[in-house]
């Protein structure tokens, strides 16, 4: 679960936000989220999952009318699981352009960059004198091709670009000038997305019993990778000065009066918690029935919040050393998502003495934060197929798993075309936003308010033990009102700041915006779509219909009758091979 939660985005996105929203004093709305926001909804995923043994659509038996939730939920997921390896890939290719002697983009190479690749601001026009009485303005290049000289103080300078900047778009992704301009597969990227397929098939053959061990090397090595950067970022000439931006002296307390410091403290909590996507369902239904979830719960959001804070430190000394360097203040080096991990941060490390060392840590780090939360996304569309064809899935886990990966790389190749950049940030803007807040909105109302918060307590306590009045009266409190309600005010928040995606200052075209709505409405049009189907199967009239599609199933309950207690003893026996607990004995542990 932790190499589930730690991903990518604790590297890449929580650092700018701290020191975009007013540093140090960014903590403050962020642990608030933490608690508010992040831990109930996790708790009560990490609590389903468990009891019931049931992955994110099997699962909705606690609730039938919201089944599509769940649907919903695994979409989502697969969507998502589409771009995510090609950022895998991306690391990939970074990481074997890093064993060179030097790294390939520390310079401007003729091969390559253009005339605007530059470290330093270059003269692009300068007032020249050709007579005593007559100047005027010319382009640099064609000045030095007349032999003459700029007259002092009249140069006009533009900001070059990075050369870490032009290799990313010219070299690595060969990007093309938007969405309408596809291109060509570019063969390196797609050799990169089946070598991450074939990792993750390989570590998820024989699902959690194989994928179990892998994670624990994914899961540990990035906090090796982020201490020796934190140790050697610290010992660089500037690094206190980008510390300083981070957390320190340049913290701004003021920004706690903006709403949108508030709103980015609640949605980076929710995503960075993976909460919604189904994972945390699947992975918590492999657990024994009286594992203590709680105590889960709060080790992986706490440890997941930890990390994100202490990658800044990693993230901003070395940027506070690429700033003194080059004479600039750290607000422009400072970079979010793929520029900072592949232009920003690539460029800073390009400058280290040893560079080429330090580059393969930093890939090494990003491929193995990217590949354990990969392999619990796969994980979910598996546990999904197991509840719906246990038998088939018992004989035949490594070929399904495999034919999956298989898939989702085939779908993928889009995302490796000259145009693949574009894809990427469409998907992720559209699918990666609204649909989960809708998905857990609705999961939160659906076990706490319709199938009762008090009831989903005793559920918890069959599995936890009885626990006092006091200690629930927190959970209550935000399951039945603040989470809720801050969960519908991000969503509504969202729809409000809803702006056009684009990529850099490249505009998507209509069509690319008309898709990207048409995959949001495939993955949540499943909501409506079960719960009329549901109501249709139901007996009764209309009001009779709904009211049995609001009660759990005749058989929601643990899985093992031996956990069957009060409410639960008369419980509809499932067929066996179901249960995530006793069945695949490959792939989950044995029975109690």
């Amino acid at each position: 679960m932790i190499g589930y939660a730690v991903g990518l985005g604790n590297v890449w996105r929580f650092p700018y936000l701290t020191y975009n929203n007013g540093g140090g004093a960014f903590l403050i709305p962020y642990v608030i989220m933490l608690a508010l926001a992040g831990l109930p909804l996790f708790f009560l995923e990490c609590s389903m999952g468990q009891f019931s043994s049931l992955g994110p659509v099997s699962i909705w038996r606690i609730l039938p009318l919201f089944q599509g939730v769940g649907i919903t939920m695994v979409l989502i997921s697969i969507f998502v699981t589409i771009y995510y390896n090609v950022i895998i890939a991306y690391s990939l290719y970074y990481l074997f352009a890093s064993f060179q002697r030097e790294l390939p983009w520390s310079k401007c190479s003729i091969s390559w960059a253009d005339g605007n690749c530059s470290r330093s601001p270059f003269v692009t026009h300068c007032n020249v004198s050709i007579s005593i009485n007559e100047t005027f303005q010319a382009n640099k290049s064609w000045v030095d091709a007349n032999n003459l000289t700029c007259i002092n103080g009249s140069e006009v300078y533009q900001t070059g670009q990075l050369p870490s900047e032009q290799y990313w778009n010219k070299v690595a992704l060969q990007r093309s000038s938007g969405l309408d301009e596809t291109g060509v597969i570019v063969w390196y990227l797609a050799l990169c997305l089946l070598l991450a397929w074939l990792i993750v098939g390989a570590a998820l053959f024989k699902g959690i019993k194989s994928s179990g061990k892998v994670v624990y090397f994914t899961a540990l090595f990035p906090y090796v990778v982020l201490l020796i950067l934190v140790i050697r970022g610290a010992t660089l000439e500037g690094a206190s000065k980008g510390i300083s931006y981070y957390i320190g002296a340049q913290s701004d307390f003021a920004k706690l009066k903006d709403a949108e410091v508030w709103k980015d403290a609640a949605t980076q909590i929710f995503y960075s918690l993976s909460v919604a996507w189904g994972g945390l369902v699947a992975l918590s239904s492999y657990n024994k029935f009286n594992n203590n979830c709680y105590s889960d719960a709060i080790v992986v959001c706490v440890t997941n919040c930890l990390t994100s804070v202490f990658a800044g430190f990693a993230i901003f000394s070395i940027l506070g050393h690429m700033a003194h360097i080059s004479g600039k203040e750290v607000t422009q080096v400072v970079k979010s998502g793929f520029d900072l991990a592949f232009i920003a941060y690539p460029e800073a490390l390009a400058q280290l003495p040893g560079g080429p060392f330090w580059s393969i840590l930093f890939f090494f780090m990003l491929l193995t934060l990217g590949l354990d939360s990969q392999f619990a996304s796969i994980e979910t569309i598996t546990t999904t197929i197991q509840d719906l064809f246990p038998k088939v899935m018992k004989k035949m886990r490594a070929p399904i798993t495999l034919g999956c990966c298989l898939v989702l790389f085939f779908l993928g190749l889009i995302c490796v075309t000259q145009a693949g950049i574009y894809w990427v940030n469409l998907i992720d803007h559209f699918c990666a936003g609204w649909g989960i807040l809708i998905a857990a909105i609705l999961e939160i109302i659906g076990v706490i308010w319709i199938y009762g918060g008090n009831r989903f307590i005793d559920d918890i306590e069959m599995m936890i033990g009885a626990k006092r009045w006091i200690f629930w009266l927190w959970w209550r409190t935000c399951w039945f009102v603040i989470t809720p309600i801050l969960l519908m005010s991000i969503l509504i928040w969202s729809v409000i700041q809803f702006r056009r995606p684009k990529y850099g200052q490249i505009p998507y075209p209509n069509w690319g915006v008309a898709l990207g709505w048409c995959m949001i409405t495939f993955c949540i049009i499943w909501i409506p779509i079960m719960a009329v189907i549901n109501i249709i199967q139901a007996k009764g009239n209309i009001f009779q219909r709904i009211a049995t599609c609001c009660r759990p199933a005749a058989n929601w309950g643990p899985y093992l009758e031996k956990h069957r207690g009060g409410r639960y003893k008369n419980m509809l026996d499932s067929k066996k091979e179901t249960n995530h607990e006793i069945s695949n004995i490959s792939d989950s542990r044995k029975p109690e």
